[in-house]
């Protein structure tokens, strides 16, 4: 026996439940079948817990594809103020933590459970621990093999994410799908990732482990301004994390660990007003204790008062800290990744409906597709306007080809 519905969703993460929801509440019978035992694990862990579900400041810019245009379509045809509509409808809670990001003022369950809410009364259908053994293309749509028996229905939708987080239970299937029938895929890397250190800063690292300061992060000719924060095995904070999207192995990423002062400029005034005051002091007034001594230390600079230090050592020390290049050993991985850059090539499906140019009935939505936005809520933006996009067509309000 098999089980027949007009539209099966693999994935029950961001993208897939909110699909659902949207298809089933125009009237299609909707299963969404997923191997965990809990839906959206991924939407619970996000934002520190609060999940951080959208951007006042939506732009296509603020994405990474191959196609830089595709995502312009469901960006434009379901926003930022629509979810934000939604989350409002509810009564969730929420706040603007800086630039545009949205995070709940509760925990991020409110918005898993919102979905789920949604889903049960669209009258979509959730299907746990259940693993996706085979699918085949038939005559009248697919039918698929899983561990719960077999499905059959007329479109598949593959929302099954990356291989980021894969404590989550995150996997590279729905790329292994898409490669099944005849897709491209480009081959997926962690974004939105911490560096490592292996080389000789990994030393100051370690002993800076914990303190964050604000940074200007520069690779190629993207530079992001956020915080920088010191870990154990090299680097992380927004600003490392925005960067690493850009980073590819071997590069050099320069550092501005005081970009909002001049600080040759800011030394000549300190030494004629406070020359008494010793460098290490001084520096620590302008970043922390901690960072004072052990930079001073790792660059062999001496500290003696500022009356008595002299230009080459403010040059080397400005130098440091307005220029420091690193060049990572390399990324923590999927491990700590939010995201993944690549997937699907976009070229091979419809810009405003998600379905494959090549298998008709065939959908593919969120971070399996080759469009990875920017740390700050632009990959959920991105999930919901995928699955609308993708629901609007099986809805029927654009024809199926």
């Amino acid at each position: 026996m098999s089980t027949t519905t007009d539209v099966i969703i693999i994935g029950a993460g961001a993208a897939g439940l909110f699909c659902a929801a949207r298809t089933a509440a125009e009237g299609r019978t909707v299963t969404v079948l997923d191997h965990a035992n809990k839906a959206g694990k991924k939407i619970l862990m996000s934002g520190g817990g609060r999940c951080n579900f959208t951007n006042y400041y939506i732009e296509p810019a603020c994405y990474l594809s191959q196609n830089p245009h595709f995502c312009k379509s469901a960006l434009s045809r379901y926003t930022q103020w629509d979810f934000i509509d939604l989350v409002s409808q509810y009564g969730i809670p929420f706040h603007e933590k800086k630039d545009g990001q949205l995070f709940c003022d509760n925990k991020s369950s409110d918005i898993l459970e919102m979905l789920l809410e949604e889903c049960r009364r669209a009258g979509a259908e959730l299907q746990l621990n259940t693993s996706v053994e085979e699918v085949r293309k038939s005559d009248t749509g697919f039918t698929l093999k899983t561990s719960a028996g077999d499905y059959s229905c007329r479109s598949l939708v593959v929302a099954t994410g990356g291989p980021s987080i894969p404590t989550l239970g995150a996997t590279g299937f729905g790329y292994d799908l898409a490669r099944q029938f005849g897709h491209q895929v480009f081959a997926p890397r962690a974004a939105l990732v911490p560096f490592t250190i292996t080389d000789q800063l990994s030393t100051l690292c370690k002993a800076l482990s914990g303190t964050a300061l604000p940074a200007s992060v520069t690779c190629g000719d993207q530079v992001f301004n956020d915080d920088l924060l010191f870990t154990h095995r090299g680097l992380s904070g927004p600003a490392i994390l925005q960067i690493s999207s850009y980073w590819t192995q071997g590069d050099t990423v320069e550092i501005n660990l005081l970009p909002a002062i001049d600080l040759t400029e800011a030394f000549k005034e300190a030494q004629q007003q406070k020359g008494k005051t010793h460098l290490k002091t001084w520096l620590a007034s302008l970043t922390t204790q901690k960072f004072a001594e052990q930079w001073l230390a790792h660059h062999q600079l001496e500290d003696r008062f500022l009356a008595e230090t002299g230009k080459k050592t403010i040059k080397a020390l400005a130098e440091s800290l307005h220029q420091w290049r690193v060049k990572p050993a390399g990324t923590e991985g999927y491990r700590t990744a939010e995201v993944a850059i690549g997937g699907v090539d976009t070229t091979e499906l419809s810009s405003q409906t998600m379905e494959s140019r090549k298998v008709p009935g065939l959908y593919f939505i969120g971070e399996v597709v080759d469009v990875t936005g920017h740390l700050g809520g632009f990959n959920f933006q991105w999930a919901w306007a995928s699955g609308a996009a993708a629901a609007e067509a099986l809805s029927g309000a654009l024809p199926e080809r």
